[in-house]
């Protein structure tokens, strides 16, 4: 299966799920190019983009995983061209 590389969108407005995110995070650290993260305290949220550079499953893997987390919301934007 061919790579693609792209952009994952996350919101964490459950604070406590910090940590599993960061496990998920860790699990699919050989797809992920790039991370920044950002606390947004006077709303109370964090917010984190990730660069990555995988196939479309391991991308949707790791986007379903984080988005079935209570209170976390993920979402990915992916090149065209692989």
């Amino acid at each position: 299966m061919e790579k693609r590389i792209g952009v994952v969108g996350i919101i964490i407005e459950n604070t406590d799920q910090v940590s599993y995110v960061n496990e998920i995070l860790h699990h699919y650290a050989n797809i992920i190019v790039g991370r920044m993260g950002l606390p947004y305290r006077e709303r109370g949220l964090s917010v984190i983009s990730i660069i990555v550079d995988g196939t479309t499953d391991d991308i949707g893997s790791l986007t379903g995983k984080l988005g079935n987390l209570e209170g976390v919301q993920a979402k990915s934007a992916l090149s065209r061209k692989s």
